[in-house]
């Protein structure tokens, strides 16, 4: 009877910790040139945007000299690095403090969609039944509309701001979430640990978040950089639609609306912030692939 008890104790899975899973990942990370060129273009921007308020840089609202070219002089003896736009705002300091705000609203938008798909999606896989089909049949009306069509109708409605940014964003972002964690929850409810947690008398909720949640991680990790350069491309889509972040603050999409009707006059005013649009969105992709290549190989 102890060696029968014992060989089923030993076909329980062993989960390692979370932080021994996190160092094997850096070091796997390591392996993939793809992710750590995305790390690297990431960590740029975030570092750019921490250290902006300690930078020598312009107000990025401030009027300086309108159609400046890159490294021109300028009244104060400094330099317009980058030149300056249409208006006479110094495009380096517009597109470094753009980049904090967008990484901050789509980081929080991301992560409210986040909280709300992975809720829904655990309920539906775990529960079945009514449920299943009540949440997949409202994910199902909002998966109708294309995402950034939601998008535009929720900030046209409710009024472009941040906030109506992180709602628009969840709305749209949520229901695709929810599919993800509704799949994976439907394969892990079925492992040995979900039955020993039902045997321990644990509640439904317990195991939804503490049992299959955290063993889901690891597809929704890849997915979650992934959305984050779709929530990018929403903001800027946002911004050059008029609808994104209220002016004068700087958007990297507003930035290249009001630079688009001057074409080759001014064409480092719209190059430039689609420049850093392009390579903000691109290390989120190259770190998903490196992720996902970390994950086969773990």
């Amino acid at each position: 009877m102890t060696t029968q008890v014992k060989l089923e104790t030993n076909e329980l899975p062993q989960r390692e910790s979370g932080f021994k899973r996190f160092f094997k990942a850096l070091i796997l990370m390591r392996e993939s040139p793809i992710g750590m060129v995305g790390l690297v273009l990431i960590l740029f921007w975030v570092v750019m945007a921490v250290i902006a308020p300690l930078l020598p840089l312009y107000d990025p609202n401030a009027i300086m000299l309108p159609f400046q070219k890159i490294g021109a002089a300028a009244p104060d003896g400094g330099t317009f690095w980058l030149g300056t736009d249409h208006k006479g705002r110094d495009i380096l300091s517009r597109i470094i403090w753009g980049a904090q705000k967008v990484l901050v609203w789509a980081t929080f938008a991301t992560l409210v969609a986040y909280i709300v798909g992975m809720l829904m999606g655990v309920v539906a896989g775990y529960l079945g039944g009514w449920a299943d089909e009540a949440v997949s049949f409202i994910a199902n009306v909002f998966l109708s509309f294309p995402f950034i069509i939601l998008c535009i109708i929720i900030v046209a409605t409710l009024g472009a701001s941040g906030w109506t940014i992180v709602v628009a964003v969840t709305f749209a972002s949520a229901p695709q979430i929810m599919r993800i964690v509704r799949g994976l929850v439907l394969d892990l409810k079925t492992r040995d640990y979900i039955f020993a947690a039902q045997t321990r008398g644990e509640s439904p909720w317990y195991i939804m978040l503490v049992e299959l949640l955290p063993n889901a991680r690891g597809p929704l990790i890849v997915d979650a950089c992934l959305r984050l350069g779709y929530t990018v491309v929403a903001i800027a889509t946002l911004g050059f639609l008029g609808l994104g972040l209220p002016p004068p603050d700087p958007d990297w999409g507003l930035m290249i609306k009001e630079a688009v009707p001057l074409g080759a006059f001014a064409g480092h005013s719209m190059y430039l912030p689609a420049a850093a649009l392009a390579s903000l969105i691109l290390g989120f992709n190259l770190l998903a692939d490196g992720l996902r290549e970390v994950s086969l190989r773990d």
